[in-house]
């Protein structure tokens, strides 16, 4: 057995939201047991450049027990519009979610992950407010669950909503979708998008126990059958999940939804629905066909990217040519200038904010406030002050990600602000927060 058997490797791999000054990024991977626990454990690790330009620093932040089976490892990175680490992982392989994975949300297989990464921390990484298990049963870590190989997902760049493509077994494809609920956040908190329950929007035939009491399945918009209808309608034995398109120079692809299928080869689109508990419309082939397409990409100016099984990645090009505004640099923060944020065309340009969240200790007095500024670009380094109740409490510097954490000791209901000063002063909404109780800003 080696680490790249049937769908073993490389998985994934995501640029930190400030990789233009860090160098850091971000992979998923199954590992031998020289990365630490068994053959096929699959591993979500930071890596950052060695001293020197030397080899990259390894700092592992989520391993998941994956030994089983080879297939079903899921194995997406993608950073959210809030800022967090977003991971998906497959139900731990075999036919018909053997281990009965998918709607157990006690273990971390057929699910997407929502954490917050501390490299180089103990513990490496902290779950984020708002994650729906994180009071009660569960595993702290899951975002949504009832998935069997979600191996690509993606958010659209413009709007923030969510698409989730997710492998069937015997005779289904599907897209599963989350509208954004709001400005920053990510939808799909707690979904349940069935399986092994069901397979697409049907039953599936040899559910798993749990299966007779679960019910609140959040369908998919779109599936598709493996048999061929012979009517010009999807097909095939593998979706692979792509992008809603912001390139302006696709033209009618322009804000539709891209993907592939392993087997038929053929690039398709659709559109996406705009309201929760719609369904996709006017699925159609764009004409072109890539061998063994394995993946989606898509770069800082927002063009699309089709990685192929033969060894080459092609870019979706239109009759026009792509615009995509040069990077520009700003003055040194402490570790080299930083590439601006780029603007689109019809994209305004996104003034930075500042937001506040909470992370409480299990006694409920202690917390830790994390101070957070998005965009990040120019503002690493930048030092942020925290007022408790309109009074100064104390002040730090952004690190490379722009995060300042703050302990506080609580000892009644309490207001938190933080203040980033240079220029325009630019405040955060306030925090409001009592002992054994968690808030969000």
């Amino acid at each position: 057995m080696t680490c790249c058997e049937v769908e073993r490797g490389l998985l994934s791999i995501a640029p930190a939201p400030d990789f233009g000054s860090s160098g850091r990024f971000y992979a998923a991977y199954t590992g031998t047991p020289a990365a630490g626990g068994a053959e096929g454990d699959i591993h979500i690790d930071s890596f950052r450049p060695g001293p020197g330009g030397g080899a990259p620093f390894r700092e592992p932040i989520l391993s998941v027990g994956h030994a089983a089976n080879a297939n079903h490892n899921g194995g997406q990175l993608q950073f959210g519009p809030d800022g967090d680490l977003y991971i998906s992982l497959g139900d731990g392989g075999g036919g018909g979610d053997p281990l009965e994975s998918g709607q157990d949300t006690e273990v971390l297989l057929g699910k997407i992950l929502r954490i917050d990464p501390h490299p180089g921390q103990s513990p490496a990484y902290a779950i984020p407010p708002g994650n729906p298990f994180a009071s009660g049963p569960g595993r702290d870590e899951i975002w949504a669950y009832g998935l069997r190989n979600p191996w690509r997902f993606s958010f659209d760049r413009a709007s923030g909503d969510l698409a989730i493509a997710d492998v069937g077994q015997d005779t289904r494809e599907e897209v599963d979708f989350a509208p954004r609920p709001g400005i920053g956040a990510v939808g799909g908190a707690g979904a349940n998008y069935g399986w092994n329950c069901r397979e697409g929007f049907i039953a599936f035939p040899d559910p798993e126990p749990a299966c007779g009491s679960a019910s609140g399945f959040t369908d998919p918009v779109f599936d598709y059958p493996h048999e061929d209808p012979e009517n010009g309608s999807a097909s095939g034995c593998s979706v692979i999940g792509g992008y809603v398109v912001r390139d302006l120079s696709l033209g009618s692809l322009y804000g539709r939804y891209v993907y592939s299928d392993f087997c038929s080869e053929k690039i398709r689109s659709l559109g996406l629905p705009v309201a929760p508990g719609g369904h996709a419309s006017n699925d159609r082939s764009e004409g072109l066909s890539v061998t063994r397409p394995s993946s989606f990409g898509e770069d800082a100016c927002g063009r699309v990217y089709v990685a192929s099984g033969s060894g080459t990645v092609y870019r979706l090009v239109g009759t026009t040519p792509a615009v995509c505004p040069p990077e520009t640099e700003t003055g040194p923060t402490g570790s080299g200038s930083v590439p601006e944020q780029k603007v689109f065309p019809g994209q305004k340009s996104q003034p930075p904010r500042l937001r506040l969240r909470l992370r409480a200790h299990p006694t409920g007095t202690r917390l830790t406030i994390l101070a957070q500024v998005a965009p990040c670009a120019g503002h690493a380094g930048d030092r942020v002050q925290l007022n408790r109740g309109g009074e100064p409490f104390g002040s730090k510097r952004l690190d490379r990600s722009c995060i300042a954490r703050f302990s506080v000791r609580l000892r009644g209901p309490a207001t938190f602000r933080t203040l980033l000063t240079g220029g325009e002063t630019i405040r955060s909404p306030r925090l409001a927060v009592e002992p054994h109780k968690r808030g969000a800003g």
